[in-house]
């Protein structure tokens, strides 16, 4: 029986380690819990889901563009190649300060989204997965609430989505797209 390879190696270390670090005084929206909790558990679907280790750190580094101050795309192609780079830019709604408005950045996102290929779907399906899911469980605990949490407060943040999985949709039938449009329907049919 041969012994297989290696799922990924120093560079993947690597970027854990980047995001451990620059994470590190990061948590949720509005809670105790550490943002690279996050980080761990997209990672953790893109590999259930087969990717591979450029879309594992692409997954771990996700946010590092959009939310560690000082964070260039040219670094992450130093560190972590070309590929990474385009994934983790892609996954972006802006990049820089400051942010453009947060409906123009989320319309954005989902127009270019619809046509990604589907290294990038993936990522990005197992990023909002997450999300939904912390969404609905925090509604759980704390109910109505939960939308002071988000800019675009109930209506907006189920209208970005349900567009970002109508978007991951388009031509990419994948369990992960499925998944995601269920826990969007549930999230829709949440409170009042």
């Amino acid at each position: 029986m041969a012994t297989p390879t290696s799922a990924y190696g120093p560079r993947f270390d690597e970027a854990v380690a980047l995001a451990v670090t620059d994470f590190r005084a990061r948590y949720r929206k509005n809670t105790t819990v550490p943002y690279i909790t996050h980080l761990f558990a997209v990672t953790a679907l893109v590999g259930e889901y087969g990717g591979d280790e450029d879309q594992l750190i692409a997954a771990v580094l996700h946010d590092w563009l959009e939310d560690v101050p000082g964070a260039h795309p040219h670094l992450l192609e130093v560190r972590f190649g070309a590929r990474v780079r385009k994934l983790v830019e892609d996954l972006s709604d802006s990049v820089g300060e400051p942010k453009p408005p947060w409906r123009a950045r989320k319309e954005g996102y989902v127009a270019a989204l619809r046509n990604k290929p589907a290294e990038l779907k993936l990522i990005s399906a197992a990023d909002k997965l997450h999300n939904c899911q912390t969404i609905r469980r925090d509604h759980k605990a704390v109910g109505e609430a939960i939308w002071a949490r988000f800019s675009g407060r109930r209506e907006g943040t189920i209208w970005y989505y349900q567009a970002v999985a109508e978007a991951i949709a388009h031509d990419w039938p994948h369990p992960l797209a499925e998944r995601l449009a269920d826990e969007v329907a549930g999230l829709g049919a949440d409170g009042p």
